[in-house]
């Protein structure tokens, strides 16, 4: 086998489903804008200042590190649906889950609200903010798993 050789695995399917392919494009675009979003509001001096603050202890670096690897993990599951892999979905399915919690737990005041966390004057108006602001991960959930489309694609792995 020579060093050009490609698998069958290596290969993306041919026959992605347009939706599919919207929802792993979508996902790389929300997590880019998300990133050009807080470099503009901080710029590159409040950037600095902000990962500085994020290490300034063992639980903030970790949960500003953990932070980076959810990003990178979000980005990951997004190559792989498009090859088919049903494991992305769900994967990406519980990073979604574990921000949401993490995001409403530490804006109710557990956890670091310092670092991350959504303003509000009432659980209510918390929750509605959220919600905004995680309407388009929800949108690409709802792509990936509610089309019949998207259901064969992945069954069919």
């Amino acid at each position: 086998m020579g060093f050009f050789t490609k698998t069958r695995q290596s290969h993306a399917r041919i026959n992605v489903p347009a939706i599919v392919q919207v929802a792993a494009l979508a996902i790389i675009m929300i997590r880019a804008l998300d990133f050009l979003m807080i470099f503009n509001l901080l710029g590159v001096r409040g950037l600095g200042e902000f990962i500085h603050r994020s290490v300034q202890t063992w639980s903030l670096t970790l949960v500003f590190l953990s932070s980076l690897v959810l990003v990178f993990i979000e980005i990951y599951c997004a190559f792989s649906l498009v090859k088919g892999r049903n494991w992305a979905r769900w994967l990406y399915l519980l990073t979604q889950i574990i921000t949401t919690g993490y995001l409403w737990a530490s804006s109710l005041g557990y956890g670091y609200p310092e670092l991350f966390s959504i303003a509000g004057g009432s659980k209510r108006e918390i929750f509605r903010s959220l919600m905004m602001q995680k309407l388009p991960d929800i949108l690409v959930l709802l792509l990936l798993f509610i089309p019949s489309a998207s259901r064969r694609f992945f069954r069919l792995q």
